[in-house]
């Protein structure tokens, strides 16, 4: 069994003082998983005050030492690429084969990707008689869940270090192992030590300690729009650069002319993935009131394919939920649903006997206004909207108060582009199209402030400053 217990300050390690600790457990066997130590505020406040003494030499470190230093750890992390999957699908849930390649290996790659990004970044222009200047925000907190853990680590702390920030980590004690195995990455390539730092503490202490200290310059957290709420009502009393990354209930609108099993394929997809533990998770599908039966039809067609079980099994595409509560959560919005009215159309066969598992469940005749359709779940439910109009698909695919992603399918390329500027969500696909890790991500209204991914996540750590000389 595994034992966290220990917090990563000033390059080193030391055990904490726990105020608490927790017991996880494998999230399919149910077997007793790891051992974890909740730090207080001692150690979060150690690790703000050792983010502050190491700021000055690197943010003026050369951007090509700084640059070299943060490959090494892409490469670190790229040494274990099979056990880190492991342990992820043992925290999370997420079947192996899908671990490895969406948990790790994206997330690995994108340490070179900022590498790379910060060195062809222009620190420096001219503005006719103004230099501007592209300045380190200062010392980050960055706050992570458990959902993709390396990923959402990855995501803050790469660019923020190359950025020349200095790093307080406080990710999810539900899925500790990712953020050892990048202290430990970090520790071996070499970078000094306060530049980077974790503490492993509850939300309500040790987050809310490093999101309230006056030493910290910015606050990037993902997370639940309750929690992201918190958060910003605490770093507006410091004034502090803030980033969130928060909830969705995302719509893909099927337009009368779409391909419909290639649409209702890539929904059960899009819905399913980690278990719908995924912010951008499609979980409203809106489909003509005329093709509604076709559309279902499919659905339970190819609920099939997505088979549950044992997460290491290369046949199982569906692995359990994070915990017990999870699942209880996911129960408890499916059975608010049916009572609102809404029918299921699948997920009433039994599941493995071990694990916490919600079968992919769809539910058909669903309101938009209802609570199902407003509301994240964060499980494998797929809610079906029927519509009468363009109008209509496009008003409800706005009606919620998130807006992190959506879908649109059409046979016609332009006027499915059409109908997604006319979304309020900051990551719309068409047809289907790729996920871009270049592009910016991010939401609008409830589900967050700012940007992540590529050039937008790197600019996010940035203060721009006008020095005017003399015309």
């Amino acid at each position: 069994m595994q034992q966290y217990k220990q917090a990563y300050i000033r390059g080193k390690w030391r055990d904490v003082e726990p105020v608490s600790g927790i017991s996880l457990l494998d999230s399919y066997s149910g077997e007793p998983l790891a051992e974890v130590a909740l730090a207080g505020t001692k150690e979060a406040c150690d690790a703000v005050l050792a983010a502050r003494q190491a700021f000055l030499a690197w943010s003026s470190m050369p951007v090509a030492v700084r640059a070299q230093l943060i490959r090494k750890v892409g490469d670190a992390l790229a040494n274990d690429i099979d056990g880190l999957a492991e342990a992820i699908t043992h925290e999370v849930g997420m079947p192996l084969k899908l671990s490895k390649r969406i948990q790790v290996q994206a997330p690995v790659a994108a340490w070179s990707a900022y590498a790379d990004m910060a060195e062809k970044f222009a620190f420096e222009k001219r503005i006719r008689n103004s230099i501007v200047t592209q300045e380190s925000v200062g010392v980050v907190a960055c706050i992570t869940p458990w959902n993709y853990p390396l990923h959402q680590i990855t995501a803050k702390v790469a660019p923020a270090l190359a950025a020349g920030c200095t790093v307080v980590l406080k990710p999810s004690e539900l899925a500790p192992a990712a953020a050892y195995a990048v202290a430990r990455a970090i520790e071996k390539a070499g970078i000094p030590p306060g530049v980077f730092n974790f503490v492993m503490g509850e939300g309500r202490i040790t987050g809310e300690m490093v999101v309230n200290h006056p030493e910290v310059d910015m606050v990037s957290f993902t997370g639940s729009t309750a929690a992201g709420q918190r958060v910003a009502r605490l770093a507006g009393n410091g004034i502090k650069r803030l980033a969130l990354e928060l909830g969705g209930k995302s719509a893909s609108i099927v337009l009368a002319d779409a391909d419909l099993k290639l649409a209702m394929r890539h929904a059960l997809g899009a819905c399913f993935l980690n278990s719908g533990q995924t912010c951008t998770a499609i979980s409203r599908l809106l489909v003509p009131a005329a093709l509604y039966t076709e559309c279902i039809a499919l659905l339970k067609q190819g609920v099939g394919a997505f088979a549950m079980g044992d997460p290491a099994d290369p046949a199982t595409r569906i692995g359990p939920l994070v915990s017990m509560e999870q699942r209880e959560r996911v129960k408890a919005h499916i059975a608010a649903a049916v009572e609102e009215g809404a029918e299921i159309i699948a997920g009433t066969e039994a599941v493995p006997p071990l694990g916490w598992f919600v079968a992919p469940t769809i539910l058909g005749k669903v309101a938009p206004d209802s609570q199902i359709a407003q509301e994240e779940v964060f499980g494998p439910v797929l809610c079906v909207i029927a519509y009468e109009t363009e109008e209509d698909a496009v008003r409800i695919a706005n009606g919620t108060r998130y807006g992190l992603a959506a879908a649109v399918w059409s046979a016609d390329q332009n006027h499915a582009l059409a109908v997604a500027r006319r979304l309020r969500a900051g990551q719309i696909d068409v047809n289907g199209a790729p996920f871009n890790p270049d592009a910016p991500f991010g939401g609008f209204g409830m589900s967050g402030i700012g940007r992540e991914n590529g050039i937008f996540g790197f600019e996010e750590f940035l203060e721009p400053r006008a020095i005017q000389l003399p015309a």
